[in-house]
């Protein structure tokens, strides 16, 4: 496997993806981000807004702010990307597009470059199966706000390689991140322990036993968390949790991970969270 990494694609410029992304600049590495050429403004405009946000709050300057900028280059080619030296695929949760990606992408890069999925919750064996080699297939689990959040989740799967996994950890490290090692099952260590919390405050909030404010005053203020289940849910993305919690259904069969109906309604009304400025509750 390739050791030494100086160009990294990103496969997807969404919130994750331009996260992601702009991590990884900020550690002095060529960023090559690939989406559908409709995507590509958006991609631009998002990572301009988190950078501007931190000059305005003065954690960086403008010119670090430029520099970061100068590193990341946008491409709606993959073919693109076939001479980075690590891939982290970032697309939206969905196993078949996933699958699709990643084999695209096994006929291009060459053998020895470690190839990261970023998902949240779908089984990496599951992924792998659709690449040749499979040993280098390996979760790289990143949390949003990928720029603030310590975590990455390394997860092993049945065929990654040792090698692969030693990669995945030393690149985390060298952006700054805290990785761990799991295991291969949806949800992984923090999903598989969160999600069924989230939902669990949803389907309260949905029997009307109590308010959305007292459900996440109470675990702010009772179990020391930093925001409330339902807040989180907002942050994360409600079609994302659904997303986890109809993948934990599907591998464990369980009635707690079980999408509630509100849930549901509310992604099809729009409702996403925070990125559709209307979840649970309302933002700017």
């Amino acid at each position: 496997m390739r050791h030494e990494v100086k160009t990294v694609g990103v496969i997807g410029g969404g919130y994750m993806g331009m996260g992601i992304a702009e991590v990884n600049a900020a550690a002095g590495l060529r960023v090559v981000v690939r989406d559908l050429a409709q995507f590509l403004d958006g991609a631009k405009q998002r990572i301009e807004t988190s950078l501007n946000g931190q000059v305005k709050r003065g954690r960086i300057d403008a010119a670090k702010r430029d520099e970061i900028l100068g590193r990341i280059t946008f491409t709606s080619e993959l073919s693109d990307v076939a001479n980075c030296d690590l891939i982290l695929e970032a697309v939206p949760e969905s196993p078949d597009l996933k699958k699709s990606v990643l084999g695209e992408l096994d006929e291009i890069v060459t053998p020895d470059v470690v190839i990261g999925t970023n998902t949240s919750s779908i089984p990496i064996a599951e992924l792998a199966g659709a690449v040749k080699n499979p040993g280098r297939i390996v979760g790289i689990h990143f949390f949003g706000p990928v720029p603030a959040m310590k975590l990455v989740e390394v997860v092993v799967a049945l065929d990654t390689s040792p090698e692969t996994v030693e990669i995945a950890k030393a690149h985390a490290e060298r952006l700054g991140k805290h990785p761990i090692l799991t295991g291969d099952r949806s949800g992984f260590i923090v999903n598989f322990l969160l999600v069924g919390q989230v939902i669990e405050a949803i389907r309260m909030f949905e029997q009307g036993f109590a308010s959305k404010e007292d459900i996440d005053n109470g675990m702010k203020f009772g179990a020391g968390h930093p925001m409330g289940p339902l807040a989180l849910a907002d942050l994360i993305g409600l079609d994302v949790i659904d997303a986890i919690a109809n993948s934990l259904f599907d591998e464990f069969k369980r009635d707690q991970y079980a999408s509630p109906a509100l849930l549901k309604r509310m992604i099809a009304a729009g409702r996403l969270g925070r990125k559709s400025g209307r979840g649970f509750y309302e933002y700017a």
